[in-house]
């Protein structure tokens, strides 16, 4: 532990439904000065990729969130690869007025795809925003045939979230579709994230502080990228999830509804009062929030391997944030 970690506690949650090919989402709430913290970087992600977890949880626990330009966040439901009546009845309890549909999670995901997205979008009704994320699964040629299908399903999609994985393989499905294209793992994922040219590839640029490495960095990659935002989850129990609320807040422009309703797949949470949307909405926290003791212990990681783990990680990449900061 160093001065700014100064408790942790390893918790796991099982999830409603598999996601991201998980079943249980795993991570670590970590105290600083301020608060709370929740450093989740997903199992198969390096110490290098983890590193901008542990940036974001150290933010929120150091130094806090700056001020935020609005007091509450549209929110869309997210909609993971189940049947079409399970789809339908996500979004009508949802009280969202925009659903992101998880499609494309096999290879002979389409009919499949298309079913659920057209549940989705009788549930929504006309009015209601339908969006879509492939993870980057589709060569060009699939992703434009599938896209054009999945629009005419969904009766008009908001937005196909990375279709593709590079940013090259972005700039030639958006020159031949007419669906707004989102970027999320060029950004994310890129080497440098501020110096990714999205803007020939994307129309929208899904943000997830997260993984960028807190509130401000993701306020700064927005400015590098110059295109309408979208802040999305990256599965965090609610002391995670308050940074992205955070980091939506202080955006100086949100056109869009954000992907940070995801606390309805899991089954529970640290928190006594979830961050889950009412009537499509979230507000924007000024803290942390702080774990309850009994939730805390009651979703406590029980595998002493599995918490031995966690530890010996958060000690390597505590190092590794360290030894990155400027003298």
């Amino acid at each position: 532990m160093t001065d700014h970690v100064v408790e942790s506690i390893v918790y796991a949650i099982p999830m409603r439904t598999r996601f991201r090919g998980i079943t249980v989402r795993e991570g670590m709430l970590i105290r600083g000065p301020l608060g709370w913290g929740d450093f989740c970087p997903f199992t198969e992600y390096d110490d290098r990729e983890a590193a901008g977890w542990l940036a974001t949880a150290l933010e929120q626990v150091t130094v806090g969130w700056p001020e935020p330009v609005r007091e509450r966040i549209p929110i869309n439901c997210t909609v993971p690869a189940v049947d079409p009546e399970r789809a339908h009845a996500i979004v009508a309890g949802s009280g969202c007025g925009t659903a992101k549909v998880k499609i494309a999670d096999h290879p002979d995901s389409l009919a499949e795809d298309l079913a659920r997205v057209a549940a989705v979008r009788d549930a929504l009704g006309p009015s209601g925003a339908v969006r879509v994320d492939a993870n980057a699964v589709w060569d060009v040629e699939t992703a434009v045939a599938h896209i054009n299908r999945i629009d005419e399903a969904a009766g008009g999609l908001e937005y196909v979230e990375q279709p593709c994985r590079t940013i090259e393989e972005l700039a030639a499905v958006r020159r031949r579709v007419d669906v707004r294209i989102a970027a999320d793992e060029s950004i994310r994922r890129a080497e440098d994230p501020m110096r990714v040219a999205v803007a020939g590839a994307a129309d929208i640029a899904v943000l997830k502080c997260t993984p960028l490495g807190g509130v401000r960095r993701a306020l700064q990659v927005a400015e590098a990228a110059g295109l309408p935002c979208v802040v999305s989850s990256a599965l965090e129990t609610s002391v995670g999830l308050a940074a992205q609320l955070a980091l939506a807040g202080a955006l100086p422009e949100l056109d869009f509804a954000c992907g940070l309703g995801t606390l309805s797949l899991l089954t529970g949470d640290v928190v006594v009062d979830s961050l889950r949307p009412v009537d499509g909405y979230l507000p924007v926290p000024r803290t942390p929030p702080q774990p309850d003791p009994a939730l805390a212990e009651q979703y406590r990681q029980r595998d002493p391997d599995r918490t031995a783990w966690w530890e010996e990680r958060l000690a390597r990449v505590l190092q590794l944030v360290e030894s990155q900061k400027p003298v």
